[in-house]
């Protein structure tokens, strides 16, 4: 019974253990939501490796809510690459949730319940199979995220949040246009029957659906902070708490993730007229965000901001990786998005502990006194530095040596090669510089008497241990991603698993 609702239960575990720490509990009701917030976030984890086994037995899973059958009812689709993307947010928000109780979510109001709304919005938008649910999915999401971005006041934190906010009402309305114009179009709502429909068009029909491709691929831009689109996105997260920028590391990743699903399986290879309508835009995109990252962590002076223009550059390398179109390109993007999400996770973190134990100059890239746990932050900063460069022999660089070497089958090794070696001579320099200076180059004097609480420490080397284990089992996941790639390519199966689902499967 309960393997037939797999599909549904990352979605409800948040949402119930929302509602529950909402509740009073009393004089101390802290702890109390703690305790909850911790069991469901473990639960949701649990659900989603199930699922992830589900899925690779099954392929994909189709669950009809209110057993309406497709398109006509809403749909959760969850093949590999949605089944990934829930099990990679799962496995990251228990060690940041555990980090985030010692005492963090005590500096404002319902962090606890809103970390879980976040979560769910996360889980919704993954497991959708309707382009419709997917924007509610955002809307979700972008709700419980202006309020943690703004998590511990402070006049910096609600300039940020308010560009962040006013961004995202834009982003909003352009999404709910530019569906509206498909389903305009195409009298549908469900994505793998909208892709059936899109395949048919031609003339000034095609046209118009170009134009609602187009203005969909500048909403997720902007979620993905893809530039023009990305000057949001080092201020807010530089800014917020490092708990919640280690949280929202998964959060661009939403955007990138709605390209790939939208411009594969709607506007695909099978597409006719609109094959690949938004690749060109893509590559020339990811390569010159990749550029702004650089120039971003060549001006930063603070390791919060340094991190924040790293997540920039990691994004532009999945886009541009992602939009050769090959099977290879999009099983190395898969795989760098998973490493990319736990490491800069990981290094928000770790700047933030450091900036806890460095007093007045907290997280500036200058010299400070010696921190009380200072030889803990430099083999963290370390390991986090090796892998986010991509040198030997982490997953950083296992990820980039399976997108070049996927980019020389292409033919695209070119520019794509260019661009990944000169970001990775970039934060070599750069990233070298700030562990030197804020490590190494320490003031004289008493050390900090200001120490972090071993569980922060603990989750902070938890997300760093991550990146070894993916580096122990880069074949497994390799052949995952590739797996999910060449889903993504068989454009075909998608109808047949959703628009062939019989109800009966659902009671």
């Amino acid at each position: 019974m309960l393997q037939q609702h797999l599909a549904i239960l990352p979605i409800l575990i948040p949402l119930f253990t929302a509602l529950l720490q909402l509740l009073p509990w009393g004089d101390r009701p802290q702890p109390r939501r703690r305790a909850i917030g911790l069991t469901g976030s473990l639960l949701t984890l649990i659900a989603c490796v199930f699922l992830l086994q589900e899925v690779q037995q099954q392929e994909m899973i189709v669950y009809l809510l209110g057993n309406w059958s497709a398109p006509f009812g809403i749909v959760l689709m969850v093949d590999k690459l949605s089944a990934m993307m829930m099990l990679v947010t799962a496995v990251l928000a228990v060690p940041v949730l555990v980090y985030g109780c010692y005492s963090e979510d005590n500096l404002g109001s319902h962090f606890q319940a809103l970390f879980q709304f976040q979560v769910m919005g996360i889980m919704g938008a993954f497991a959708t199979g309707d382009i419709f649910n997917l924007f509610v999915f955002f809307e979700v999401l972008l709700i419980a995220s202006y309020a943690l971005l703004m998590h511990g006041g402070g006049k910096f934190r609600v300039r940020a949040t308010l560009h962040y906010v006013l961004l995202n009402l834009v982003g909003s309305a352009l999404f709910l246009i530019g569906i509206g114009t498909l389903y305009g179009i195409t009298g549908t709502l469900n994505m793998a029957d909208m892709a059936l429909q899109i395949r048919e068009l031609s003339g000034d029909s095609a046209a118009i659906a170009k134009a609602g491709s187009l203005l969909l691929l500048i909403v997720f831009g902007l979620k993905a902070a893809i530039l023009p689109l990305h000057f949001w996105l080092p201020q807010a997260y530089s800014t917020t708490t490092g708990v919640v920028a280690a949280l929202f590391a998964i959060m661009t990743k939403v955007g990138v993730y709605s390209i790939i699903r939208v411009y594969s399986l709607i506007f695909g290879a099978e597409a006719n007229e609109l094959a690949f309508v938004a690749h060109d835009w893509l590559w020339v995109m990811g390569l010159l965000t990749m550029l702004a990252g650089m120039i971003g962590i060549l001006a930063a002076r603070d390791l919060r901001l340094l991190a924040a223009y790293l997540v920039v550059i990691s994004i532009g390398t999945i886009i541009a990786t992602f939009s050769v179109a090959t099977v290879a390109t999009t099983g190395a993007a898969l795989f760098y998005l998973i490493h990319s999400t736990f490491i800069t996770a990981a290094l928000f973190l770790v700047a933030d502990l450091m900036a806890y134990e460095r007093g007045k100059t907290a997280s500036r890239i200058v010299s400070g006194k010696k921190m009380a746990n200072h030889s803990t932050y430099a083999v963290m900063f370390f390991v986090a530095a090796i892998a986010i460069i991509g040198l030997p022999p982490l997953s950083g660089f296992v990820g980039k040596i399976m997108i070049l070497d996927a980019a020389a089958a292409s033919g695209q090794n070119f520019w794509l090669w260019g661009a990944v070696l000169a970001a990775t001579l970039v934060m070599l320099v750069v990233v070298s510089r700030a562990g030197s200076t804020m490590i190494w180059h320490t003031l004289s004097g008493k050390a900090s008497e200001q120490s972090a609480p071993l569980g922060k420490r603990i989750a902070t080397g938890f997300l760093l241990l991550l990146t070894l284990l993916m580096t122990l089992f880069a074949q497994p996941i390799r052949q995952y991603t590739e797996s999910a790639a060449q889903q993504l390519n068989d454009v075909e199966r998608y109808p047949a698993f959703v628009l062939e689902r019989e109800v009966s499967n659902n009671d």
